[in-house]
């Protein structure tokens, strides 16, 4: 991409000042949509973008919205899922911390298609600056009456509120989180219902990643053949990767999805930070990893999913040579191990049971039959876990036996990884 579009503003002294986001166009084109759109109209826009969630499961925006029931009576709910605690994603700490206002409108855009009085911003608590200037821009939005009641004299009212998490992981998924917002304990719901039918206090919900309304704000804003020429066709639009680990470069990169894994890794990522790269994850932690020889996959959906893996929330997570394929997968299990609600049993003794066995191996006192025993506890928890953190959680170890076995026959038979089985990928 030549021109940078989420990002543009992001290093300016004061973008997170209401009168320079209006200054540079924001909430300009609000008072037409609220006037002149209706909001089945804003619908169908954005079902036209095909923009995709930007959170992680990519489901397609526009319709999760028409979803919603119209004239049932009930009060609407638009979230903004702001937890972002999948390990390795800071895309949208980013957006908020510099963008805010982008992000409020964004909302306010979604809250009238979806015909929402009330909107929260579940923001996890550590995410302390986010948290200020968010509640900065709401404030500020109020004040020049983008936000309360009658917003340009139209009947459309809303109000929107921050709440805070308590670091949960469990609370980015959408079922979990609305019910942390209603004050009881973080754990997922089954679907069906769903939340646009029946969500927060049992009415329709629409929960959203804050990557997802500022691409809403750019859309309604520049048009949708202007998103749709960004990127592929089933995918398009501008996408914030977050590129970490053993790397010479890392940070946010605003980029079209479709391009190789690997040239975001060479060619942004900078290359590897010793000799070569190992493997790379492609989604955040639970996204299965790929080996250094798979690296050609296209960054979409489609190709990721044929790729054994994911696109999740675009967070790149780079191991070079050095890296010991299994202490990560140790650290993945402890991470979802500690992050587990503990509501169904697979992933509440699975997890820790995998994790118990993964120490033991890098501590040297490895047994025949761990690798093993370690398939036989992935399957039970991704074949029979209530919901994705158990999923995610043991794909992603899977991933590290199916690539690494060698590295695990290693550490069990000689209590090392030879530098040869290291860098033989």
């Amino acid at each position: 991409m030549s021109e940078l579009v989420l990002l543009k503003y992001i290093t300016h002294p004061d973008s997170t000042n209401i009168e320079f986001y209006e200054r540079t166009g924001g909430y300009q084109g609000l008072k037409k949509i609220l006037t002149t759109y209706s909001p089945d109209k804003v619908i169908d826009t954005v079902k036209a973008s095909n923009l995709r969630g930007r959170g992680g499961a990519g489901f397609p925006t526009g319709m999760k919205w028409s979803f919603v029931p119209k004239d049932d009576g009930k009060t609407h709910y638009l979230c903004c899922n702001a937890d972002e605690g999948e390990p390795g994603t800071f895309k949208d700490r980013l957006l908020m911390e510099r963008d805010p206002h982008r992000v409020i409108e964004g909302m306010i855009i979604a809250a009238y298609a979806i015909r929402a009085k009330v909107a929260y911003i579940y923001i996890r608590g550590e995410y302390g600056l986010s948290i200020e200037k968010i509640t900065l821009a709401i404030n500020a939005a109020y004040a020049r009456g983008y936000l309360g009641q009658h917003i340009f004299n139209t009947d459309f009212c809303l109000d929107i509120y921050v709440h805070k998490g308590a670091g949960a992981y469990i609370c980015g998924e959408e079922t979990a989180l609305l019910e942390s917002i209603e004050g009881r304990r973080g754990q997922p719901k089954l679907k069906p219902p769903f939340p646009a039918v029946s969500g927060l206090y049992d009415c329709p919900t629409v929960i959203n990643n804050v990557e997802t309304f500022v691409c809403v704000t750019h859309i309604l804003a520049r048009g949708v053949d202007w998103f749709t020429s960004i990127g592929p066709e089933d995918a398009p639009g501008p996408r914030l990767f977050g590129l970490s680990g053993q790397l010479q470069n890392p940070g946010i990169y605003e980029l079209p999805m479709g391009l190789s894994l690997s040239e975001l890794v060479y060619h942004y990522g900078g290359g590897p930070l010793t000799g070569k790269f190992k493997a790379v994850i492609p989604g955040g932690l639970s996204a299965p990893m790929i080996p250094l020889s798979g690296l050609g996959v296209k960054m979409n959906f489609a190709d990721l999913a044929t790729a054994d893996s994911m696109m999740g929330s675009a967070a790149v997570i780079a191991l070079d040579e050095t890296a010991s394929i299994p202490a990560v997968g140790r650290r993945i299990a402890e991470f979802f191990s500690h992050e587990s609600c503990g509501k169904c049993a697979p992933c509440r003794e699975g997890l820790p049971w995998a994790s118990k066995i993964l120490n033991r191996i890098e501590r040297g006192q490895g047994r025949p039959g761990d690798v093993e025993q370690l398939q036989v506890i992935c399957s039970g928890v991704f074949d029979n876990s209530f919901c994705a953190l158990g999923v995610g959680a043991a794909w992603a170890i899977r991933a590290t036996l199916k690539h690494f076995r060698h590295e695990y026959d290693a550490l069990i038979t000689h209590q090392t990884i030879p530098v040869d089985d290291r860098t033989n990928t």
